[in-house]
């Protein structure tokens, strides 16, 4: 059988909040209900994602709410999404709940591109490329921040991150190039941002801005910076 539907159903502690948060991102709400229980769906183009309200007490960082959404390419869905935050917000969220990470190679995705948005409900929208990255040659310090993506965006865990990032960069300063230096740094800064240590973010984005890079291929990793400073 062909052409089914899939509509994740998450937890939320307002429907109201995930209502305003989805409207930022595109999406329109197609079904709203307060009794007998909370419960709302919105939509994005083919993007159908159901939300229920949960008792008092119910806690976002606490939440194990998931779903992974195959998308032909993240980058511009991650363009999308970040438009409606600059709008609103005036900036990228990148840290606290909500707030939303940056499209990436995954290599425990077998080299796909993958960002996540983490909802007010606590929930995280895995987004993944259908297809994945062409092979690149990469040097020791790419390899670390591979495995510091796994930990950060994957599993959440950004001290382990920065600990795997901030001993490669120490080993491999002299060694890496300039353009790995500016996306592990780009990264280094978002993580400090998570981890709410406002000091390390400035320190490591005093850095990559310090290497002076501006041509083309360094776009994205300049835009991370730009995003993080406003965050600032």
């Amino acid at each position: 059988m062909a052409d089914e539907i899939t509509v994740p159903l998450l937890p939320c502690r307002s429907i109201d909040e995930m209502v305003e948060f989805y409207t930022m991102l595109g999406f329109t709400k197609t079904y709203y209900q307060t009794r007998p229980n909370p419960y709302v769906a919105l939509k994005r183009e083919d993007l159908e994602l159901g939300f229920f309200g949960m008792p008092e007490g119910f806690k976002p960082e606490d939440s194990y709410g998931t779903c992974v959404v195959v998308v032909p390419d993240t980058g511009a869905l991650f363009e999308a999404f970040a438009a409606g935050m600059r709008e609103k917000h005036g900036k990228l969220l990148v840290s606290g709940i909500p707030r939303m990470t940056r499209p990436r190679r995954r290599k425990n995705a077998d080299g796909h591109s993958g960002f996540a948005v983490i909802d007010p409900g606590g929930n995280w929208i895995r987004i993944m490329a259908a297809k994945p990255l062409p092979e690149e040659e990469h040097g020791r310090l790419t390899k670390s921040l591979r495995s510091a993506v796994v930990m950060g965006d994957s599993h959440g865990n950004h001290v382990r991150a920065a600990k795997i990032l901030d001993d490669a960069l120490e080993r491999d300063r002299d060694t890496a190039t300039p353009g790995e230096l500016l996306e592990a740094l780009a990264y280094r800064a978002e993580l400090a941002l998570r981890a709410g240590d406002p000091a390390a973010a400035r320190d490591a984005l005093g850095r990559a801005r310090a290497l002076g890079l501006s041509a083309p291929e360094f776009a994205d990793a300049l835009g991370a910076l730009d995003d993080l400073e406003a965050a600032l």
